[in-house]
């Protein structure tokens, strides 16, 4: 049987280290904690990665992409279970990157780039969410006015953005641990579509409750 071709080094590089930020946020992983958990020097890691926030930047890269292609779904959501499904595939891919709004405050108080990046991101998942909003209301699984629903996105994005922070606050030893992933996640799209419930339809308001308790999701 043929040996597999070692991944490149760099790749390896950016898969350490997004799982140390992750696991225990960006300002407490060092470039040389990232070398001795890869076993590799010090001048290795630097010849990929020059500096710790070029790796910062890639992952964030990686994100912007990703999410950017997702964000372009909401034109499709046209129900609740459209978007039931459209916001937990969002948190899923938030709490990959988790390290990013696990340490928002101090990645954006010493890196500009994420400052001007983050901003141009939270208003394409504004416009995103409007869509949503849009395509739900066209659809006539909702009602609301133009008021209501660019306030709604708004409030929806808040959430989005706070979300994993507000669980890391409530149990700072185990929220943001791999075996809670699923049920925070469940929390958070919940709380985002309760944001929309007051404009639902009888029978699309009936459906969202139908899928809380389906996917068992536990009171806050």
């Amino acid at each position: 049987m043929a040996k597999k071709a070692p991944r490149r080094t760099a790749e390896r590089i950016l898969e350490v280290t997004l799982d140390l930020f992750n696991r225990f946020g960006e300002p407490n992983v060092s470039t040389t904690l990232i070398s001795a958990e890869l076993r590799i020097s010090p001048g290795n890691l630097y010849y990929h990665y020059p500096a710790k926030d070029v790796l910062v930047n890639t992952l964030f890269d990686r994100y912007e992409a990703a999410l950017n292609e997702l964000l372009q779904a909401s034109e499709g959501v046209g129900d609740v279970e459209d978007a039931w499904f459209f916001l937990h595939t969002l948190f899923e891919l938030i709490w990959q990157y988790r390290f990013l709004y696990r340490d928002l405050n101090d990645l954006l108080s010493k890196n500009r780039r994420l400052e001007t990046h983050l901003q141009a991101l939270l208003s394409r998942k504004e416009a995103a969410l409007r869509k949503l909003l849009t395509g739900m209301e066209r659809a006539q699984a909702l009602q609301m006015d133009a008021d209501s629903r660019d306030a709604t996105a708004t409030s929806m994005v808040v959430v989005l953005t706070y979300w994993l922070s507000y669980e890391y606050v409530r149990d700072p030893r185990h929220a943001l641990e791999p075996d809670n992933a699923q049920q925070a996640l469940l929390r958070g799209a919940r709380h985002v579509l309760m944001l929309v419930m007051p404009f639902l339809e009888p029978t699309q308001r009936a459906h969202l409750q139908a899928l809380v308790t389906a996917y068992a999701v536990p009171a806050d």
